[in-house]
């Protein structure tokens, strides 16, 4: 690895504007980050999502890794912005989140095992807030809280599904009272979602103090700053507000900072990531959770909007295995070559092109490619680009480094030299419902949205407490482009129910539930903790 200071340089950053946290690692001071963003933006903003994904992992990561290699190497200064792994993932289901093969960003087990403590951080600010909140009800409950309309929960960033629905206060003292609580893991706090969208310090602090906690008499909103939370909260995060500077295996810079969670939030890198690249870089390099109906959307839909940047060119990455399985193969099946099912497959990545052009983001479709791809199926995804009028490029970052991306890099710079600009579907003031229906039909597919009595209620009080404004956050499942997980490929005409409804008031969102969301995943029957071991010279192995 490079020096951080040499990675800082390439940057435009003197030994003055970062300071050293380790030897690899730097953190950008927010002071610093206002004061490049201030100038014309100088880079391109590069979003890099997906079609539907499988189990398997389609490898968007490793392709925005390696496309940021890969520009690098065309002779443009390129940065890669990430979001920081939780340690919920790591340990469970998905691993690391640091990149693979020659397509890293390092350090990986510092990356994937805290990296600089910033949501460790967002725990702490977090706790500090429900504890304040059962403070009150200990010493007599002055705000006349509701114990039944408490909306803020704890957090914990271990996978420990037991901690979905809990009751605290038992055993206690005598004023202590037993209640219903829950746990989320860190990533799904909004905590988590605030430092993510906060441009500065006085800004962080307006969030955390506009959070809603609870309902006082069913209408009336208590909030953070009704505890005077909010400076003890943002004291906590001051550190953590300050994006993390590090590099690829081959010295690129990236940049890994935020960690929301894909479904209720927004699922990308802070918004202080985004506009520390654009202003450093040629190319700044992004990568949105899940596909283009959950990442893409709340990137284009949110995130720019909040921002006010645009998205000059998009990469879609996509595999023959995930065509295979949305075109119907079974998991025993998934790796022989199967050109029927991966041509009912295509379905699912039109759905995902047609997307991005509704956003006006230019398409190119990254075929991340695996050694068990025929060329027959290989030949089939090039003929549907073709007949998309969409760009295409083979994608082996993974086992080549830069060199495996170089044609998808030259495919990005010609789609971005054409200068066209992101835009939402939907306007600044339009109401919660009809968002929904803009999104459910032209992104997912869909032919409406109900919304049930539930839903219903919550989003009437919401809307007489002047809490229905503002973008939408639709959290549903991520394995479908419905809201039925089981249903793979390119579901149509079906019409999903609105279950429940939230307010993020910090974020400044409205979280709309279709289906069954956890926020405090569990752990599978063997998670991949087992893998993980130190060992005796300290040597951390299994995170890869």
């Amino acid at each position: 690895m490079q020096p951080i200071a040499d990675v800082a340089a390439e940057l435009g950053l003197s030994p003055t504007e970062f300071r050293p946290f380790g030897g690899s690692i730097g953190k950008v001071p927010v002071r610093i980050v206002r004061e490049r963003a201030s100038h014309p933006r100088r880079g391109k903003l590069i979003l890099i999502s997906g079609m539907t994904p499988t189990k398997f992992g389609e490898g968007k990561t490793v392709t925005a890794i390696g496309l940021a290699m890969a520009l690098r190497a065309a002779g443009k200064s390129a940065v890669v912005c990430l979001r920081q792994p939780s340690l919920g993932p790591v340990f469970g289901v998905k691993g690391g989140a640091a990149g693979g093969g020659r397509a890293t960003v390092e350090p990986v087990t510092e990356i994937n095992l805290g990296l600089t403590g910033d949501l460790h951080a967002c725990a702490e600010a977090h706790n500090l807030l429900s504890s304040l909140i059962d403070n009150q009800f200990y010493f007599g409950n002055e705000m006349r809280l509701e114990p039944t309309h408490l909306l803020w929960p704890r957090t914990l960033d271990i996978e420990d599904r037991v901690l979905r629905h809990i009751v605290t206060g038992i055993g206690g003292a005598p004023r202590d009272f037993a209640r219903e609580s829950r746990f989320v893991i860190t990533p799904a706090s909004e905590v988590t979602a605030i430092l993510g969208l906060a441009k500065d310090y006085t800004d962080l602090k307006e969030r955390l103090g506009r959070i809603l906690v609870a309902w006082r008499a069913k209408t009336e909103p208590v909030r953070a700053r009704d505890f005077q939370a909010a400076g003890a909260m943002a004291a906590l995060l001051r550190d953590a507000l300050e994006p993390n500077l590090l590099q690829a295996n081959d010295g690129t810079p990236a940049i890994i900072h935020g960690g929301p969670f894909g479904n209720i939030a927004h699922g990308t890198c802070s918004r202080l990531a985004i506009e520390l690249g654009l202003a450093t870089a040629d190319y700044c390099v992004v990568e949105a959770g899940f596909a283009t109906d959950l990442g893409a959307e709340k990137f284009v839909n949110i995130v720019t909007r909040l921002g006010g940047f645009s998205v000059s060119a998009g990469v879609l990455v996509t595999t023959i295995r995930a065509l295979r399985h949305h075109g119907g193969v079974s998991d025993d099946e998934i790796d022989r070559a199967n050109p029927e099912a991966l041509r009912k497959g295509l379905a699912n990545l039109e759905q995902h092109v047609s997307n991005l052009k509704a956003f006006g983001i230019e398409p190119i479709i990254a075929l991340n490619r695996f050694p068990g791809d025929s060329e027959e199926e290989v030949r089939l995804v090039n003929e549907f680009a073709a007949a998309q009028g969409v760009g295409v490029a083979p994608s082996s970052v993974f086992s080549d480094g830069a060199a495996g991306g170089q044609e998808l890099a030259e495919r990005v710079i010609e789609a971005a030299a054409r200068g066209r600009s992101s835009r939402p579907i939907y306007g600044d003031d339009t109401p919660v419902e009809k968002a929904v229906e803009m999104v459910v039909t032209r992104i997912y597919g869909g032919a409406g949205v109900t919304f049930d009595k539930t839903a219903t209620e919550e989003l009437a009080r919401l809307r007489a407490a002047g809490e229905a404004s503002g973008p939408v956050c639709i959290a549903k499942t991520q394995v479908s482009l419905s809201d039925d997980p089981k249903v793979r490929g390119r579901p149509r005409g079906f019409t999903p129910t609105v279950r429940r409804v939230s307010r993020s008031s910090g974020a400044g969102w409205t979280v709309v539930y279709l289906g069954d969301i956890e926020t405090m995943p569990g752990l599978p029957r063997h998670p991949l903790s087992e893998k993980i071991d130190l060992k005796a010279d300290g040597t951390i192995v299994g995170l890869g």
